[in-house]
């Protein structure tokens, strides 16, 4: 028989060119609970990422692009997972209504646009990584990192970030308690230390490059926003 994904001939369990299993097995339960502990697993699995990333996020980082990508979740699936978990926790409480509530019958574009990063901030937060990873190039240019593994960089950061969040949303859905802000403190407190210890934490200054253009990058991806909700406005209109 041939592989069904590359159609290589097969005489064993396996594909001697791409290690695809001869006949794959029904998908059931136990199918299920392999996949969740495989997700979960202490090494190379979710648990044992965040544990690196809030204990020693510079090296890390910095191993998974130079040399090991198997210790780490995947980083594109790392900030996915932890912004889904983001949002179902502030939508399970319905926190975000508690801080900005659009109403209106018709409303601007520009308004629309900021409704909808209020409702799916986890993803948003990514799109943000975008401004940031632009900042970082521009204050560390003499580094050798390019645009691309500052975005892996970022997509492990803000992943961390978006469980920060995620934490005291359900603190403050269990308790009542006005927490959010701080941990929104706490989350660009971490996102500026780990930055920061990614490009050497011997020196101080990298930190403050780093808050800066964290800052900058949440400033710019918001003008940006405003800016694409006026120009749709003004199509619109004409």
């Amino acid at each position: 028989m041939n592989c069904n994904n590359c159609n290589t001939e097969i005489n064993s369990r396996f594909c001697p060119e791409c290690g695809q299993p001869a006949s794959l097995k029904r998908i059931d339960g136990h199918y299920i609970l392999h996949e969740i502990e495989h997700i979960l697993h202490v090494e190379r699995g979710i648990l044992f990422t965040v544990k690196e990333l809030v204990l020693n996020p510079g090296q890390n980082v910095r191993n998974y692009l130079s040399e090991n990508r198997s210790r780490l979740v995947k980083p594109v699936i790392f900030v996915i997972i932890t912004s889904l978990i983001y949002s179902l926790s502030i939508n399970f409480f319905h926190i975000d209504d508690q801080y900005i509530n659009f109403e209106g019958g018709e409303l601007a574009t520009p308004v629309k646009i900021f409704k909808w990063i209020q409702s799916h901030y986890g993803y948003a937060n990514i799109m943000m990584g975008i401004f940031i990873a632009l900042w970082l190039t521009l204050f560390f240019r003499k580094r050798s990192y390019n645009l691309f593994e500052l975005l892996i960089l970022l997509c492990f950061v803000m992943g961390i970030s978006m469980l920060i969040y995620s934490l005291f949303a359900l603190l403050q859905g269990l308790t009542g308690a006005k927490l959010m802000a701080i941990g929104g403190v706490i989350g660009v407190g971490y996102c500026s230390w780990a930055i920061g210890d990614f490009f050497g934490r011997d020196r101080v200054f990298n930190y403050a490059k780093a808050f800066s253009a964290y800052l900058l990058g949440m400033i710019s991806f918001t003008i940006s926003a405003i800016l694409l909700g006026f120009i749709i406005d003004l199509m619109i209109r004409h």
